[in-house]
């Protein structure tokens, strides 16, 4: 008995007997183990059950800013800043002052080219008393000329009673006196003619004189045209808002020295809306009028409604500064993204304005069951949102 008990005393206790009813079969499995996987499971068909709907009924994209009117602002003319009236984020006014040049230059050309309209004006009055004065000689010439033919109608009746004086028949008078009278009767025939050449000229001399007067004329015209030109120059030298909204990127400063088409400033107008880039697999029931959920990374507790305005006329990819040759023959199709506006509701941009500016990430997302209303309702309805 001893013996007996000692020897079960040293059996490891990891030992199973062999007649032990495990060793029929295997280990049944943990309860907790199969509920995790079944949660799982259930948890994954969700999940697809899930995608699967949204893929059907959504279309979405992330790669959607708020987009807006950015006016750059740039001087018109070169010139030396004086003043600058505005600071960065400041709100403005069309027609609110934004920097003044130097106008010193501008208005000395305003004193040049009404000097050159005086001067002008007296080449214009003297040309008057010439054209006075040359019609006063032609009227002079054309006197002459009426007395000259009368001159010659005298000589050339003198010559011919001498000759009929003078025959070989009677010979009343001298020979001496015939050609006495013929010689006159000559001389007031090229007196005549110089006469009317004299009074060609002095007609010429009045096309002359009136086609310098008109000359002047034309130069005060254009001098004229200079002048107002000048004043505009003299006015560029204020540099005004275009628009109403907030200053952006200001570089300009007092005593720098700008040329024409430098930027100054920018003005952000507070009306914006959102480019969304959908890709060209989306845009089957897209339409214009639909309702569009955005959410802005910006603002997450904020969750506004927009609509579908229009869709670009072409792809990004046509609008790129280097857009890709598919041509080449290494070709790779690549899904294209065309970008449609949306546009926000008017109070959600007065409510938001100032926290909604261009370049902000937002989400978008449509769903494709809903109507749209018809086309005229859904025009004005866009037209009110802009």
């Amino acid at each position: 008995m001893s013996q007996t008990q000692a020897s079960n005393e040293h059996k490891p206790l990891g030992t199973v007997h062999p007649t032990a009813p495990a060793a029929a079969g295997k280990t049944p499995p943990n309860k907790r183990v199969l509920a995790v996987v079944g949660l799982i499971a259930l948890a994954a068909i969700g999940a697809g059950g899930r995608m699967w709907y949204r893929s059907h009924h959504f279309v979405d994209t992330e790669n959607a800013y708020i987009a807006g009117h950015v006016h750059p602002i740039s001087a018109r003319i070169a010139g030396v800043v004086t003043r600058v009236l505005v600071e960065d984020n400041q709100r403005v006014k069309a027609g609110d002052v934004i920097a003044e040049l130097d106008p010193a230059d501008q208005q000395v050309r305003v004193e040049q080219i009404e000097a050159q309209i005086a001067s002008a004006k007296q080449q214009v009055i003297q040309a008057d008393a010439q054209v006075a004065q040359v019609r006063a000689q032609a009227e002079a010439a054309k006197a002459q000329v009426g007395q000259s033919q009368a001159l010659a109608l005298r000589a050339r009746q003198d010559a011919e009673r001498f000759g009929q004086l003078y025959t070989k028949q009677m010979k009343a008078v001298s020979k001496a006196e015939v050609d006495a009278a013929n010689a006159a009767r000559t001389a007031a025939a090229a007196d005549v003619n110089a006469r009317r050449d004299n009074a060609v000229a002095a007609e010429a001399q009045i096309a002359a004189a009136s086609g310098a007067r008109d000359v002047a004329k034309a130069q005060i015209r254009v001098l004229q045209a200079q002048l107002k030109d000048a004043k505009q120059q003299v006015g560029y030298s204020r540099i005004l808002a275009p628009v109403d909204g907030r200053i952006g990127r200001r570089s300009v400063e007092v005593g720098a020295r700008v040329q024409p088409g430098q930027q100054l400033v920018a003005v952000v107008e507070d009306k914006v809306w959102v480019s969304a880039n959908f890709k060209e697999t989306q845009l089957a029931g897209l339409k214009a009028g639909q309702a569009v959920t955005l959410e802005i990374d910006a603002l997450p507790g904020e969750h506004l409604v927009g609509r579908v305005h229009s869709f670009s006329p072409a792809s990004g990819n046509q609008f790129a500064l280097l857009p890709a040759d598919n041509a080449t023959g290494n070709f790779t199709k690549i899904v294209q993204r065309v970008p449609v506006k949306i546009t926000l509701a008017p109070a959600d941009v007065q409510r938001l304005a100032g926290r909604l500016v261009p370049g902000m990430s937002v989400e978008a997302e449509v769903d494709m069951r809903q109507e749209v209303g018809p086309p005229a309702r859904t025009a004005a309805a866009l037209q009110s949102a802009q």
